[in-house]
């Protein structure tokens, strides 16, 4: 099919890229978390949210730390799923974003996710930005 549309093998993103630097000490931290919650739930989500998720996604070069954290908590705040946003959006904090930007990506979703979807994400939002400000 690459070869029917001319794309040769160097037009095809690198499936190795040279990973951003590792935060050994969060990382481990968030190891150490998933694996004491669900180690004994689930082996295999744990392994691949180590693996694949932490160690190889989140590091990739393509989005800045910041920037992917903004996607993954609009993401939440879009499925409706505010449940995962505290920690993503104390991670995306950590990972650069201020308050004002996460209140503007709030209300920039308002109007593309809904707002009884941003309304049940903002006592999240409220609550990590008061445990930040403490």
């Amino acid at each position: 099919m690459f070869e029917a549309r001319g794309v040769a093998a160097e037009d095809l993103p690198v499936a190795d890229p040279d990973l951003l630097p590792l935060n050994e000490e969060a990382a481990a931290a968030r190891q150490s978390f998933v694996q004491g919650t669900y180690g004994e739930t689930s082996k295999g989500v744990v392994d691949y949210t180590v693996q694949l998720l932490f160690l190889d996604l989140w590091l990739r070069p393509d989005l800045a730390p910041r920037d992917r954290s903004m996607v993954t908590v609009a993401a939440l705040i879009t499925a409706g799923q505010p449940d995962q946003m505290s920690f993503h959006l104390n991670r995306a904090m950590d990972n650069g974003l201020t308050q004002e930007e996460a209140g503007g990506v709030l209300a920039h979703l308002a109007f593309y996710a809904g707002w009884t979807h941003v309304f049940s994400a903002m006592p999240v939002a409220k609550e990590v930005f008061k445990n930040r400000a403490d």
